[in-house]
């Protein structure tokens, strides 16, 4: 992921101007990494290093999602929505 694209993401799902590290941000972030790693495992099947990494990505990733369905149900439901993750 380049700075111009993380950049990107983060003034898509930031929450003020000042916003970089919200929950939010931070699902999204690694929505985009996790995306790139499975494009790249497909090609590279037996790179088991970089996949124990994207299990500890998508284990993050459902750590938050949990933490904001607890504190937030409403940004939540929003984010879900917005990158199309299932549940």
């Amino acid at each position: 992921m380049t700075a111009e694209r993380k950049q990107e993401i983060i003034k898509t799902y930031q929450r003020d101007s000042n916003d970089t590290g919200s929950s939010e941000v931070q699902i999204a972030l690694l929505s985009e990494r996790i995306a790139e790693l499975t494009e790249h495992l497909k090609v590279h099947k037996k790179d088991n290093h970089s996949r124990r990494g994207l299990y500890k990505m998508i284990g993050k990733r459902r750590s938050l999602l949990n933490y904001l369905a607890k504190t937030d149900v409403e940004r939540y439901r929003a984010i879900v929505d917005k990158l199309n993750l299932r549940k």
